[in-house]
């Protein structure tokens, strides 16, 4: 099976559905068509009543048409031949499709199976639900150490057989705080669950029996035991090895030995991944919301891959065009109240707070964080920084300092009790692209991006059918 790039496998199946009579072409997209039901299972993912903005059927059409042709766009540009997409892809697709490849018959045999070895290795015997009271012995004790720990399991023990109360004693006096909390109990155990030298106490208890203190490879235990019972019928715990072996991702190991066996029969004329997109496609026309929520992810990586590719990254760092393009929209970014560009910053001792003012003086506003860092903080934290834009009401400490605000308690953080402030007062507006950046990082990518799609309308053109698009979950 050949592959050219990633010619996703999925496309040859899904095109052959727009020809059936019960799923009409809704609209054309540079020559493609889309079916009805593709445009009505991303309508209705995208519109569900939880959405605020939810759309109706014809608002919705442009904005999915401006998504396909992104996806086409970043087809045409083989973005689906990437590494790093396929990659992405890949391990995308294996998570819904590994699963599937395994029936509820196999899953059903491995809890058997389970139930088999667990009874096998009971070896007959019951599963027991013990109590203990628990002092701890550390490894290498010194005698006194030893004699001190005998002697409080035999106080506890001598407590235990004049009346006292197992409960409370494990609660207040057992080193085991985890049980302790539960009166000492323990959840249900069989054979090679516990310490030996428990196991051989705990087994030969009968209901309700405590035992005297004996010594294990951790400490002194007292064991009382509450319950005991055989191994429950298959049938009774089910359900319950069911869960737990699927929380252990068993539905992954059987259908990873499932593709090597795929794999051994194909004799090496396909790779697994070839193997996979075959599967897939099978499970896919089988089940047409599996096949668009493939379809959505694949679509999905495009979709990003060609706005990060060509819009957003490329603006992001194109420094001189951000500059353009502030200097030339400059008088939407006024503001009618004073800023401030620049850091206020909290200092441990008070002579650091001239010193970092002096440090920071003909020093580039965008050095100024790794300068401190390695100057002031090298060993230890003792300057803290808060660098951004500032207007009143957004820091305290600012609104004292910078705007002068009177009247309203300013705390530093704990620790640093000294603060002071390094920048400029912006009074009409930004004075430079950077000093709201992310703002005209935004507009810049906003605007570039409605040029992309202008140029995507030429490119690949619309054609809506109507009638079809007025039967939309209608039908």
């Amino acid at each position: 099976m050949k592959r050219k790039g990633l010619v996703f496998v999925f496309l040859s199946f899904i095109i052959s559905t727009f020809a059936q009579n019960d799923d009409p072409v809704v609209m054309t997209i540079g020559g493609e068509p889309v079916s009805r039901s593709e445009f009505e299972y991303n309508y209705n993912k995208n519109n569900t009543d939880a959405v605020v903005d939810k759309k109706s059927v014809a608002e919705y059409v442009d904005m999915f048409a401006v998504y396909k042709m992104k996806v086409r766009a970043a087809m045409d540009a083989h973005m689906d031949t990437v590494s790093s997409y396929l990659r992405e892809f890949h391990q995308y697709r294996d998570q819904q499709i590994r699963p599937l490849l395994v029936s509820d018959e196999m899953v059903d045999a491995e809890c058997r199976k389970y139930y088999d070895d667990m009874k096998q290795a009971m070896g007959g015997k019951q599963l027991l639900k013990p109590a203990h009271i628990f002092v701890l012995l550390k490894q290498k004790a010194s005698a006194a150490e030893q004699d001190a720990a005998k002697a409080r399991i035999d106080s506890i023990y001598n407590v235990l057989t004049n009346g006292g109360d197992f409960q409370e004693l494990a609660r207040t006096c057992s080193d085991d705080k985890q049980t302790g909390i539960n009166g000492g109990e323990l959840p249900w155990v069989g054979p090679g669950q516990l310490l030996k030298e428990f196991e051989d106490v705990a087994y030969s208890l009968n209901v309700g029996q405590v035992s005297a203190p004996f010594l294990s490879t951790v400490g002194y235990h007292i064991v009382k035991m509450t319950d005991r019972k055989d191994l429950e019928p298959f049938d009774t715990l089910h359900a319950q090895i069911h869960r737990f072996i699927e929380s252990r991702g068993v539905r992954m190991q059987l259908s990873q030995q499932i593709v090597d066996s795929l794999s051994h029969a194909a004799q090496g004329e396909m790779t697994v991944d070839q193997i996979l997109d075959r599967e897939t496609e099978r499970l896919c026309a089988q089940d047409q919301d599996l096949k668009y929520l493939v379809q959505e992810y694949h679509d999905g990586l495009l979709y990003y891959d060609i706005c990060n590719n060509n819009i957003w990254e490329p603006a992001k760092t194109d420094t001189l065009g951000l500059d353009r393009y502030f200097r030339q929209n400059k008088k939407k970014y006024a503001w009618d109240k004073p800023h401030f560009y620049g850091m206020v910053f909290y200092c441990k001792n008070a002579k650091d707070v001239n010193a970092v003012k002096k440090a920071t003086k003909g020093l580039s506003e965008d050095k100024w964080i790794g300068f401190i860092r390695d100057k002031f903080n090298k060993d230890s934290v003792t300057v803290k920084m808060d660098k951004r834009l500032f207007a009143k009401g957004d820091n305290r400490i600012a609104d004292k300092l910078i705007f002068k605000v009177k009247g309203q308690e300013a705390k530093t953080p704990a620790g640093y009790p000294y603060a002071g402030f390094v920048g400029r007062m912006l009074k009409k507006g930004p004075a430079k692209w950077t000093d709201i950046s992310q703002k005209v990082i935004q507009d810049l990518q906003d605007e570039r991006m409605k040029e992309f799609v202008e140029e995507l309308r030429k490119k690949y053109p619309v054609v809506v059918n109507e009638d079809v698009l007025n039967t939309v979950n209608n039908h």
